[in-house]
């Protein structure tokens, strides 16, 4: 019977534990810092363990790497490759659904000595988004088409019936991590034009697209998209894009945030027992007193716009004390949207990834417009869609893996067909489909 380690219970973790217990012959063993977060997700299943584990405790960490035969990595980017290196050093394949950084990267010949896969970007974004794109790419090519142009982008926001606060935002997964996503520079291809994006500009740089069955959505750059060039095989393509998806005045109202220096991660030693007021103040090196009105004239608004009413939705100008602890400005604004931009029960998230592609066909001497488009939403009082999308394609990789149907070695994301073909035929029968669209230009 083979193992599986699971390393972090974080709140993508549920579906993947439950579909590998799903299938009779695997045991699973989930770790975290918190052993009461590991243990529900085990749920008392025969299978299933759940262990305490602080991931920096690198010798406990290799003792239980050392009894699994497949590790999956849920914990913050940070320490996969740190995980990576003892995996290799055991000759344990790992999986992850992480970016790949260039820390990871450069174990990928140390990998491939030991004879193992680093199998990352295996969730929704990047994840799916990589697999359904490779789809579309290698369908065209064997059509000897050639893709012109390719807009990819996704999000992951309340639905509807849940948009009901002021941001058009709620969390389903890491609050820090959706802040700090805020702060990546972007970098794309338009026209034949490389386009570099610093992080302070990340939200004054964004449009407005128009997504069937979904309506009005913003878009801003998703950190660099030039090496998806290569890697998705498309040498010569004049535009290429991958953008993140939020509901209308999300860029403006985190434009202003990023200006009064509410995404700072520097350590400061006297936010100790402010309230908000006068973190706001000291934020923009102001006077307590007035701060509404003296905030709007930093950020030159009106103090009766949207954005300003936002930032006193926020709480940014009441007496509430700080989140205690909190020692940098990001940990602050972190801590005070997961108070605020929560789900309540019941309601439900949705993933929007879509993808916007133009092919030519030279033979045929024609063009083609092909949308394809992912529109999924979470189970009311069960997995979000978040959760799901993200660590489902993670624990069907670890399935083919166990079945050896997967013989790649070293660093690797899934862009080839062996991989991602049969992940994205089991998604569908887990409800996540794409609908696809054609038509000449």
């Amino acid at each position: 019977m083979a193992n599986v380690l699971i390393l972090g219970a974080g709140l993508v973790t549920r579906p993947a534990v439950r579909y590998l217990l799903n299938l009779s012959d695997i045991k699973v063993t989930v770790v975290d810092r918190e052993l009461g977060r590991a243990e529900s997700l085990i749920n008392g299943h025969p299978r299933g363990a759940a262990r305490i584990l602080q991931v920096e405790d690198t010798t406990k960490l290799k003792e239980t790497i050392s009894r699994s035969d497949i590790v999956v990595s849920l914990l913050p980017y940070v320490y996969h490759p740190a995980v990576a290196e003892l995996c290799i050093a055991l000759q344990k394949p790992m999986v992850t659904a992480s970016y790949i950084g260039d820390a990871m990267k450069n174990l990928h010949e140390k990998a491939k000595k030991a004879g193992i896969l680093l199998l990352n970007e295996i969730g929704l974004d990047p994840g799916i988004d990589h697999m359904s794109a490779m789809r579309i790419i290698h369908r065209v090519r064997k059509r000897d088409g050639r893709v012109v142009r390719f807009f990819s982008y996704c999000g992951g926001l309340p639905a509807p019936e849940a948009n009901t606060n002021p941001f058009g935002y709620k969390f389903s997964w890491s609050p820090k991590g959706v802040v700090l996503a805020g702060t990546h520079s972007g970098r794309y291809l338009k026209n034949g034009k490389i386009v570099d994006v610093a992080g302070k500009d990340l939200f004054s740089h964004c449009w407005n697209i128009e997504i069937e069955g979904v309506g009005t959505l913003q878009a801003y750059p998703n950190r660099n998209s030039l090496p998806y060039i290569d890697l998705y095989g498309l040498k010569g393509i004049s535009s290429m894009y991958r953008g993140t998806l939020r509901y209308p005045g999300w860029c403006e109202t985190w434009k202003k945030i990023a200006d009064m220096g509410l995404l700072n991660s520097e350590v400061k030693n006297d936010l100790e027992g402010l309230t908000f007021r006068e973190f706001t103040a000291k934020a923009i090196h102001a006077n307590v007193d007035g701060i509404k009105q003296t905030l709007a004239n930093y950020l030159h608004l009106d103090p009766r716009s949207e954005i300003m009413d936002r930032l006193e939705w926020l709480g940014l100008f009441n007496d509430d004390p700080i989140p205690p602890g909190a020692n940098t400005y990001l940990d602050v604004l972190s801590g005070r949207l997961f108070e605020k931009l929560r789900y309540e029960k019941n309601e439900r998230d949705m993933i929007v990834l879509h993808h916007d592609f133009l092919v030519e066909y030279p033979r045929e001497n024609r063009k083609e417009k092909i949308t394809s488009t992912l529109i999924h939403f979470g189970i009311p009082g069960q997995d979000t869609s978040m959760a799901r999308t993200v660590s489902l394609p993670v624990a069907i990789a670890v399935r083919l893996l166990l079945e050896k149907r997967i013989k790649e070695t070293g660093v690797q994301i899934p862009v080839v067909p062996s991989v991602y073909e049969p992940i994205l035929d089991e998604l569908e029968t887990l409800g996540i489909v794409f609908h696809e669209k054609a038509s000449v230009v």
